[in-house]
């Protein structure tokens, strides 16, 4: 009979949802990163004639929002950490507390899935022999490695994220022609975005087009509603 296990292997497609927390803290640092600090020199240069204090507002909008990010960031995932120690303790306790009630809840769950009652009693009573806890960590309360939450990754994926994003804007705030230092602004940040929604799309196995629409139109607003406020409140800052 042929082979077909290299057929199988090409026709079967890749999981990406085990980069799902990196990826979103990556993702989200970036892309507040262009547009937080892309936004604010636009401001900036929409309210003032000179390049200095253009720079010196993106420098600063710079570091407070990778250290705002990182902080928030850290600040959250331990939240929802501290919220899955204590379901996994509480459930230790109920294991021990009351065994029958705690086999006849994942008895329960498993014929909610599909399973006929016999065959879920006997699944039930093989992975509590097996690892207790572990069953009902993963099918009661829903945790797993990949939705696990993890404090210190997550911020520095979204400080370092944030940095390299919010260092484009600043380059071209250094670099552009004063005179038209806005438009510049809004167009290499929007070419950013353009190419953080291409790469996190190709990263995470889903529709590239539908990316860049979105992140291509919320950022236009963000960017020209900042730009319009800088234009309300014209003052000469050099």
């Amino acid at each position: 009979m042929p082979d077909h296990k290299e057929e199988l292997e090409a026709y079967l497609a890749p999981h990406y949802i085990n980069r799902s927390n990196w990826l979103r803290a990556a993702v989200l640092g970036a892309n507040d990163g262009i547009l937080s600090t892309a936004s604010l020199a636009i401001g900036v240069a929409t309210a003032s004639d000179g390049r200095p204090p253009i720079i010196l507002a993106t420098v600063a909008g710079l570091v407070a929002g990778a250290l705002s990010m990182a902080a928030g960031e850290y600040v959250s995932v331990s939240s929802q950490t501290d919220i899955e120690h204590a379901d996994i303790e509480r459930e230790k306790q109920e294991l021990e507390d009351m065994p029958e009630i705690e086999l006849q809840r994942l008895t329960q769950i498993y014929e909610s899935r599909g399973l006929k009652k016999e065959t879920a009693l006997l699944v039930a009573k093989e992975l509590t022999e097996k690892d207790a806890l572990g069953a009902h960590v993963r099918d009661e309360l829903g945790l797993n490695e990949i939705s696990h939450a993890k404090p210190i990754q997550a911020a520095l994926a979204s400080g370092a994220a944030f940095s390299l994003g919010g260092f484009l804007p600043l380059l071209v705030t250094i670099l552009a022609p004063l005179p038209a230092m806005e438009y510049s602004l809004y167009g290499f940040a929007l070419l950013f975005l353009i190419l953080l929604g291409v790469v996190a799309a190709k990263t995470g196995g889903s529709n590239i087009m539908k990316a860049i629409l979105r992140i291509s139109f919320w950022g236009t607003v963000a960017m020209g509603l900042t730009a319009f406020v800088g234009y309300l409140f014209h003052v000469n800052l050099a």
